[in-house]
């Protein structure tokens, strides 16, 4: 592995480690999207992808924000002491996102509305002349609701506008009633985001060398650019049984202990 694609990968063991840590505090929590999400934030925010300050980024699915959490403690911009908040009453750092959410310029707590806030952002940075790009991150389960489709639709009839506008799709499979392909399948999800008139790249979503080639690959004068990250909900851990709804996590004592050796392990 190269130097640059080693330390993406450690990010992402390290988002992991922060989340499983954080999940801890009450023993349940959306620890699975930070499992499924990690390579991808990894990328985003340690692969030099998000310039925070400069360019915007917009969590669709709220409950993702640990992950959120978990990657800003390891790239500076939030003391990682802060963690130990995650979840209690009171706390900024809360489980599922809100309007008060640090770190982020929208979360949305109901789902799919991610995408038209942030063609939003890309159409007004585009019309003041700014050099800033839009991300915004949409799980597979939210893309079964019309309005995330409604909006690719009109990001692509203002293709010219929207070269700056990219979608990081986590596709794991998973949704509150169960696996995305047995409530409302999507598949083929990429021929679908083309037909909409997107430019669309389909990875594996655990390997940091393929998101860094596939986010570099696109340009900021075709049409908007949508990645697929094709990832697993308990993240390719060894030590969750299979059977775990991975949606939302409820580890007991043994079970925590179990992946947070894991983890540590994977960091040794």
């Amino acid at each position: 592995m190269p130097a640059a694609t080693d330390s993406l990968a450690r990010l992402a063991a390290r988002i992991r480690l922060n989340a499983a840590r954080m999940v801890a505090i009450e023993g349940f929590g959306y620890l699975g999207q930070a499992l499924s999400s990690a390579e991808i934030f990894a990328t985003l925010f340690g692969g030099g992808c998000v310039r925070p300050g400069q360019d915007r980024f917009v969590l669709s699915p709220g409950h993702y924000v640990i992950a959120l959490y978990a990657v800003a403690a390891e790239v500076g911009l939030l003391d990682a002491r802060r963690l130990n908040e995650y979840g209690r009453n009171g706390s900024s750092l809360e489980a599922i996102g809100t309007e008060r959410t640090p770190l982020v310029d929208l979360v949305c707590g109901s789902l799919a509305q991610g995408l038209s806030g942030a063609i939003g952002f890309a159409l007004a940075a585009h019309l003041r002349g700014e050099a800033r790009d839009t991300y915004v991150f949409i799980s597979d389960g939210e893309m079964e609701e019309g309005q995330t489709w409604e909006a690719a639709m009109f990001a692509a009839h203002h293709r010219r506008r929207m070269g700056r506008l990219v979608a990081v799709i986590d596709a794991n499979d998973s949704q509150v009633d169960g696996p995305v392909s047995s409530v409302t399948t999507l598949e083929p999800l990429a021929d679908k985001w083309r037909a909409f008139g997107w430019r669309v790249a389909e990875v594996d979503g655990h390997d940091v060398r393929a998101l860094s080639t596939a986010l570099a690959s696109r340009s900021a004068d075709a049409e908007p650019f949508a990645l697929i990250a094709r990832t697993e909900i308990l993240g390719r851990t060894r030590s969750l049984p299979r059977t775990l709804d991975g949606h939302f996590l409820r580890l007991d004592e043994a079970q925590q202990r179990a992946l947070i050796a894991e983890l540590e392990s994977a960091l040794a």
